[in-house]
């Protein structure tokens, strides 16, 4: 997990999270466990600052002092930190940028289990996005989300016609998700940018885009 760090200052650690590791543990492998050997000096281990889906890869920050965790949490709750992703589609929009405004339900049935749907009742949810490239029957998207709803670029991907791939929940057939973090920024002083690289089972969609 260390040659997975992007990122480390005094105070502040990003990780590039590989797909497949929830952050939270669940009984099995999670971040969580590898946190006493991410602490690269410091007394305490380092803690997650958000949130990644387990099948989502990318950029994931830390704190790693208790007043610089609760100001990283304080920018995320004021929406202040700016996200990118990078979404494989199946299809594409015809358009080539615009933005998703469908607020999100969680819904759940003992056939199913839960997941969410677009509601006029949920919360409200917004995503941008653009056209990065196409390819043979998919498109490349850069995305990104104004609020954070879980699973809030699936089902807007899915709504907007064009599921992610590996996305088998919202119609993306199998396999595993195209889903990136790609970047984020935050802004501290001074400010931070980091960027994660395509995980290598996103690589040969990507360039079949053209990236």
């Amino acid at each position: 997990m260390r040659a997975r760090i992007l990122h480390l200052g005094p105070e502040v650690m990003v990780l590039d999270k590989p797909a497949g590791l929830p952050v939270s543990a669940r009984g099995g492998e999670s971040l969580e466990a590898w946190l006493p050997a991410l602490r690269l000096g410091k007394k305490r281990d380092p803690q997650p600052a958000h949130r990644l889906d387990q099948d989502t890869a990318g950029c994931l920050v830390l704190g790693r002092t208790a007043p610089m965790l609760a100001r990283i949490n304080g920018l995320f709750a004021d929406r202040r930190v700016a996200k990118t992703y990078w979404a494989v589609v199946r299809g594409g929009p015809a358009a080539e940028a615009g933005v998703i405004d469908a607020p999100l339900l969680k819904v759940s049935s003992a056939a199913k289990g839960w997941r969410m749907v677009v509601d006029a009742k949920g919360d409200p949810a917004r995503t941008a996005w653009r056209v990065l490239g196409r390819g043979d029957g998919i498109t490349l998207l850069e995305m990104a989300p104004e609020t954070g709803r879980t699973h809030q670029l699936r089902v807007h991907c899915a709504h907007l016609g064009c599921p992610i791939l590996g996305d088998a929940m919202y119609g993306g057939g199998a396999g595993q998700l195209h889903l990136l973090a790609r970047a984020i920024a935050l802004p501290l002083e001074p400010a931070l940018r980091v960027e994660a690289p395509v995980p290598g089972h996103m690589r040969a969609a990507v360039a079949r885009c053209g990236m």
